[in-house]
């Protein structure tokens, strides 16, 4: 794409013309509303769509308040796992069978690090990197204490991301499990997947993938990729809500072996006899525990119907086209002001946001929200610009930069 940077709003208006997914920013709630000028901030909570507005109403009337307990017979009891197969067919790049929605992204992690580390006994030692989101850096440091086992860190450039080299150098013969996010929640840099995996399965240890930056971003073939485990949230690209369940991959040469640490009459063989002890499910079911979220699944199914429509090399295009025109938006307005941007510029090794750095993005950034202008700011001074496909125009993006200029101009 060559953009013009002489005329960044005829460049936009052309852009938003000509983009292939320019019907989709309507199906989404608030893509009208005038107090909302550019939301940039789908990478934390996703817009959701006028179709979920629709389906929710009938659920209460028709779903819940109509079938009531007869729903659980009827459809619910296995929708963790058709909405699974969904989410494995239009996103991840999975086979049925492999995927299940439920719990958070929290319980979901700490299920599969502990069912993997324990299909690895001998084994003493975790990998992971020092910029990972503060969730995977916590939990493995708690599951660590418990079993009391090392954890190896990696310190990749904060602008960038975990290389392969740099995984590499810090597995062996002792590495048990080796946990990286597949797209770095502030860089957004881009993991080549692929070639990290192969090289935690050379030194004989699994991979568990953290996808919440990736799912419904970036292209995913988990399961060409010959990926372990990966867990992923709902509510960013997906558009599943605030709070909505995570989905969690157990590739199927595992399924077999893994047992996870919760226990719950849901994911035992036969829930419905109430026997004593617990035996696990076969497949994929035995990753659920309680009873699922029924009602925080059902909007994932709207934007799973979009993806569909489109596909994800669709999904893809747009979202590299709104990170370079931000990118060069900032390039020509904000780095004279002292801006940095903090993303890898080559956008096969970006996923879906921007980060750009400057000492009064904290104070910006309340001031830009009551503009209608809604980033969000990532420590110490960082602004992130999540651009989600499906729901972002180009027009947004110019605004949204345009804004920034002028916060800092007034200093």
């Amino acid at each position: 794409m060559t953009i013009t940077p002489t005329d960044f709003a005829t460049c936009a208006r052309e852009l938003d013309k000509t983009d292939p997914l320019r019907d989709y920013p309507a199906r989404f709630l608030g893509s009208d509303d005038p107090e909302i000028v550019a939301y940039l901030d789908g990478n934390s909570l996703g817009r959701p769509t006028r179709a979920t507005a629709q389906r929710l109403a009938a659920f209460v009337t028709e779903g819940w308040g109509g079938r009531l307990i007869r729903g659980w017979d009827e459809h619910w009891f296995d929708l963790p796992l058709t909405i699974g197969d969904r989410i494995g067919a239009t996103v991840l790049g999975a086979a049925a069978g492999q995927t299940t929605v439920g719990d958070s992204t929290t319980v979901l992690l700490y299920k599969l690090a502990r069912g993997a580390l324990a299909l690895r006994p001998d084994r003493t030692e975790i990998v992971l990197d020092r910029d990972n989101f503060p969730t995977d850096r916590y939990l493995l440091e708690s599951i660590a204490t418990d079993l009391e086992l090392t954890l190896r860190w990696i310190e990749p450039d904060v602008a960038g991301g975990v290389t392969t080299q740099e995984v590499v150098d810090a597995v062996s013969e002792r590495t048990a499990l080796v946990v990286l996010s597949h797209v770095a929640y502030r860089s957004g840099y881009l993991l080549d997947a692929p070639a990290v995996c192969a090289a935690t399965h050379d030194a004989g240890a699994l991979l568990l993938l953290d996808l919440c930056h990736s799912a419904g971003s970036v292209e995913l073939e988990l399961d060409t990729w010959a990926i372990d485990f990966a867990v992923g949230c709902t509510y960013k690209y997906l558009n599943g809500g605030p709070g909505a369940p995570a989905f969690a991959y157990v590739a199927d040469a595992h399924q077999a072996d893994f047992t996870q640490p919760i226990w719950g009459w849901m994911g035992r063989e036969n829930p419905f006899e109430m026997a004593q002890g617990y035996v696990p499910a076969a497949g994929i079911r035995r990753v659920i525990s309680g009873t699922p979220a029924i009602v925080g699944m059902l909007p994932i199914q709207d934007t799973l119907d979009l993806i569909e429509e489109v596909g994800m090399a669709a999904v893809r295009a747009k979202s590299m086209a709104l990170t370079e025109f931000a990118i060069e938006l900032g390039r020509n307005w904000l780095l004279p002001l002292g801006v940095q941007v903090s993303s890898p510029l080559d956008s096969a090794r970006r996923g879906g946001h921007v980060t750009i750095d400057h000492p009064r993005f904290r104070e910006v950034t309340p001031r830009l929200w009551q503009r209608g202008v809604i980033p969000d700011f990532r420590p110490p001074q960082g602004i992130r610009l999540g651009l989600s496909p499906l729901s972002t125009t180009f027009g947004e993006v110019l605004a949204g930069l345009s804004a920034i200029r002028d916060e800092l101009l007034a200093y």
